[in-house]
């Protein structure tokens, strides 16, 4: 008898009325305007203008969710084009299925070609938006669990993830694997951030320490979960990747350090042309203040002057 267990949602979807509103959907909207919003915070505090993450963003969701859709139809093909699959479920999106690989890998793609149109460096934006894009991810994750996959090994823990009767899946109960995930993102999240004001990264060192550091979670969560995955050495092809990219990371963050060492002074030239401009309207204000009060003083010492010359020729007279 299972004395403490996560109960799973009966369903994943809330009508309301004819609207119906889906868990893992939800979560990823969530996620995306958490990652916007905490991004916003810390370009600004980079010295960038307001705004200007958002913007972007227009161009890295919409090519990350294609990217994060096509990286698992491509390594899960069979669930789509195998016999008796339906390839139109490919496109079902809301039923679950994003790989984070390839969300980051085209997302990227978007986000340049954002940071290009504004003349904006690509690191300096990524560095800004790590932490969120880890916060998303530990949202997102939560998808998982309204769908009720992703799960891992069978364990009878207190927190074990309670797993009903379905499609592809056996009662019982399992490790939460998507907790697990959620929980490491946020600490991944915590890390960039800590990082960063400790050591000032820049040039794309803080988005790096971002992945690497997922990464390094992912591999061991992978190695829990029960799902079919194709396998290459007896590991999962996500582990692989997870180590891979790992080592990408850990290795751009040793050579980037010492190629391009320190942070942008500059991140946004549009906002330090404000700053200018800014700066000598200020001066400008105060050189007409100044000469406005040596004018207005000088008046009336004239004025004073011409009295007591005045004054004293007539006591010259008098006397």
């Amino acid at each position: 008898m299972d004395l403490a267990y996560i109960p799973s949602p009966s369903t994943g979807v809330i009508h309301l009325g004819p609207i119906p509103l889906r868990g893992y959907a939800f979560c990823i909207i969530i996620g995306v305007f958490v990652a916007v919003w905490y991004g916003n915070r810390r370009w600004i505090a980079r010295g960038g203008t307001a705004g200007t993450v958002a913007d972007i963003a227009v161009w890295a969701v919409p090519f990350g969710l294609v990217g994060g859709r096509l990286y698992h139809v491509i390594t899960d093909y069979q669930l789509y084009f195998s016999e008796g699959e339906n390839w139109v479920d490919a496109f079902k999106i809301w039923e679950g299925g994003l790989g984070i690989w390839g969300a980051i890998a085209l997302g990227a793609v978007g986000a340049w070609i954002g940071c290009r149109r504004r003349g904006i460096p690509l690191p300096a934006y990524a560095d800004a938006i790590a932490p969120g894009i880890a916060l998303a991810q530990a949202i997102g994750r939560w998808g998982n669990w309204f769908n009720q996959e992703l799960y891992g090994r069978p364990t009878d823990l207190p927190w074990a993830l309670k797993i009903t009767e379905g499609a592809n899946r056996e009662a019982g109960t399992y490790h939460p694997t998507f907790l697990y995930e959620s929980l490491w993102c946020i600490g991944v999240a915590l890390l960039v951030v800590w990082a960063d004001r400790r050591f000032k990264l820049g040039h794309g060192r803080a988005f790096a320490l971002y992945v690497a550091a997922y990464c390094a979670g992912r591999g061991w969560i992978e190695y829990m979960r029960v799902d079919e995955a194709h396998h290459v050495l007896g590991l999962r092809l996500n582990v692989w990747t997870a180590i891979v990219v790992f080592l990408l990371a850990v290795t751009y963050i040793v050579v980037s350090s010492r190629l391009r060492p320190g942070r942008e002074e500059i991140v946004e030239p549009k906002a330090e042309k404000k700053a200018e401009e800014k700066a000598e309207g200020s001066e400008k204000a105060g050189e007409t203040d100044a000469s406005a009060d040596t004018e207005s003083g000088t008046a009336p010492d004239a004025v004073d002057l011409g009295k007591d010359g005045k004054d004293v020729e007539h006591g010259a007279g008098k006397s």
